[in-house]
């Protein structure tokens, strides 16, 4: 929703009861999902360069989800993982928060 003051526009994010109510959880997941469209190179590349993990621990995060169609990549409060989600989901991975 875009709202419009004195020649600036803002834009509002709408949270569902069920994401505000999440976000009163003490510890989340940040769950990687696997799909038909990225790489095992992209996955690898986004899991290092946005998350930190070093270029051995992305390719067995990436075969985990490969085998096993999902995998937690990432534990922390709701507000600090919907930023990492954001930006995932940007460079077209499959993500959630649990």
């Amino acid at each position: 929703m875009n709202i419009r003051f004195a020649d600036t526009d803002t834009q509002v994010e709408t949270f569902t009861l069920d994401e505000v109510l999440a976000g009163l959880k003490t510890s989340h997941r940040l769950i990687l999902w696997n799909d038909e469209v990225n790489t095992f190179d992209h996955v690898i590349y986004c899991l290092s360069k946005y998350l930190d993990y070093s270029e051995h621990q992305a390719e067995k995060i990436a075969w985990t989800v490969h085998t096993k169609g999902k995998c937690e990549v990432l534990e922390g409060s709701f507000t600090e993982l919907e930023v990492y989600r954001k930006i995932l989901q940007q460079e077209g991975l499959t993500v959630s928060i649990d």
